[in-house]
């Protein structure tokens, strides 16, 4: 798991326009939540690798993941086309309403590194 948050949070650098567009519009400074959101994607992803931040790193992966459910919900609810996307294409509505219950099963995989082990 991460490896996938570190590639992940370095996408938010690498493509931030991508993510910029799906920022909330009631949320200030959506570029600077873009970048944000990426440093502590890889700082989890980064901590869930090492034994002993294994644990806290997953706990904020849990809340991260909660704190950047509102852009998932604009994107599936909103209509906004997201310009740029590999291959040209929009997410459709499957993948776009699909992404509201995967950030549910991302937390619950998220949660099992707590455990201590």
């Amino acid at each position: 798991m991460g490896p996938l948050y570190v590639v992940a949070g370095v996408l938010h650098f690498v493509v931030p326009g991508l993510y910029v567009q799906i920022v909330p519009p009631v949320f200030p400074a959506p570029l600077a939540l873009v970048y944000l959101s990426g440093l502590a994607e890889v700082g989890v992803g980064i901590g869930i690798l090492l034994p002993q931040t294994r644990q806290y790193a997953a706990w904020a992966t849990v809340v991260l993941l909660a704190a950047i459910f509102p852009a998932n919900v604009y994107m599936a609810t909103s209509g906004v086309v997201v310009a740029g996307m590999p291959g040209g294409r929009d997410p459709s509505a499957f993948v776009r309403w699909a992404r509201l219950p995967l950030q549910g099963v991302l937390m619950l995989w998220a949660y099992w590194y707590t455990d201590g082990d």
